[in-house]
């Protein structure tokens, strides 16, 4: 999906403006077929057929073409004025948006000298530098080079709390007001994508680069995800708490792809899935919580292809499936307790076409009431909990099962 752009947003590529002499070509032709088109016009609509001949003229009839004359020498004169001040317009504009782009560099380069500073409070002050000026740039092709230079520090080398030594009070320090600048950035991002589409300082429909980023922790929650590409591939979610609650995924490309999840709380409850593609594909789930408690999958593809659950705590409670294309295919349960419990299925297609070998998958208390959630592609040593019907009860619709798990023990 293109999102739209207020109009001082969009990209310029510089001025280019034709030769004069064939403009003025091109607007007196325009203004001479304007005129005959509507006296045409006014003759048809007068019903008129012929003119009368008149061999001689009175003064009056004299001085009124007279008068043409002269308004015809005004008007093309007025023509010319106009094409000149359009083109000084331009140039000006031009000019302008030069002098624009001119101070909006000398900034940009001191925000970007702050960001490499050794103290903690100038790098701090950089990040807030960078965020005001990609909402001054004068073009979104600037906006996005400012963006991509917060993404890219976040992508710079990281260690996360965990390795850092326990007994070294200097490394700490450090860490910690690394991490301080590293979690202002994931703020401000943050608010930028809450604020609406035709505001002035949102940056949805833009690129973000996350690729490789160490989490360990940051607050994305209420995000409006509505376009461009956003890219988790290959991200590291290692401890704290990182907040997708109620985030908004209604467009564009986000994706989780080989993104190892092995520690905190990655919590996307109450996310809306309702357009675009998200991607968790060959996502490794080893460790931590990761929550889609209550979300609400509406339309979209969401994707959990190649995925690997061998031991997080994975929750899908009470989520809604009522219109997505959401594929577990080649997906592997093997270690994670996964819970799908009081979820509802009411609409679009959930594909399990996943291998099931050991942790515990719940599905009891889920309800099926429309949509098709298949699991006749799944293989493995076990099955989901709670996913069929009792003894005597038929298959919920929409629910497909392969035809051994409806087969009786063996005596």
């Amino acid at each position: 999906m293109s999102p739209r752009l207020p109009r001082r947003q969009t990209e310029r590529r510089g001025l280019r403006l034709w030769p004069v002499g064939p403009v003025l070509v091109l607007a007196f032709t325009t203004a001479v077929l304007a005129a005959t088109a509507v006296f045409y016009a006014g003759w048809n609509l007068l019903d008129v057929h012929e003119l009368k001949p008149e061999r001689r003229i009175d003064s009056k009839t004299l001085f009124d073409l007279v008068k043409l004359a002269f308004g015809v020498v005004a008007g093309a004169g007025a023509l010319v004025a106009l094409v000149v001040a359009y083109r000084r317009q331009r140039v000006d504009e031009d000019g302008a948006l030069r002098d624009a782009t001119r101070l909006h560099t000398e900034r940009f380069t001191t925000a970007v000298s702050q960001l490499g500073d050794a103290s903690e409070a100038v790098r701090l002050g950089g990040v807030h530098a960078l965020a005001g000026l990609a909402d001054d740039a004068p073009t979104r092709a600037l906006r996005q080079t400012c963006i991509d230079v917060l993404c890219a520090y976040l992508r710079l080398p990281y260690v996360a709390e965990a390795d850092v030594p326990a007994n070294d009070a200097g490394a700490r320090h450090a860490y910690l007001a690394l991490r301080e600048v590293r979690h202002t950035i994931i703020r401000l991002i943050r608010d930028h994508l809450r604020l609406p589409l035709e505001h002035h300082h949102s940056w949805q429909g833009h690129d973000l680069d996350f690729t490789g980023v160490t989490f360990d922790g940051g607050d994305f929650s209420a995000a409006r995800f509505s376009g461009g590409t956003v890219d988790f591939s290959a991200a590291r979610f290692s401890g704290g708490t990182v907040d997708f609650s109620a985030a908004r995924f209604s467009g564009g490309t986000v994706d989780f792809g080989r993104a190892a999840f092995s520690g905190g709380t990655v919590d996307f409850g109450r996310a809306a899935f309702s357009g675009g593609t998200v991607d968790f594909g060959r996502a490794a789930f080893s460790g931590g919580t990761v929550s889609f408690i209550a979300a609400t999958f509406s339309g979209g593809t969401v994707s959990f292809i190649a995925a690997t659950f061998s031991g997080s705590t994975v929750r899908f409670g009470s989520a809604t499936f009522s219109g997505s294309m959401v594929h577990f295919g080649a997906a592997r349960f093997s270690g994670s307790t996964v819970h799908f419990g009081a979820a509802r299925f009411s609409g679009g297609t959930v594909g399990f076409g996943a291998w099931f070998s050991d942790g515990t998958v719940h599905f009891a208390g889920a309800r099926f009431s429309g949509g098709t959630v298949d699991f006749s592609s799944a293989g493995g040593i076990a099955f989901p909990v709670g996913l069929l019907p009792e003894a005597g009860t038929s298959v919920p619709h929409g629910l497909v099962v392969p035809a051994g798990w409806l087969l009786p023990p063996s005596p």
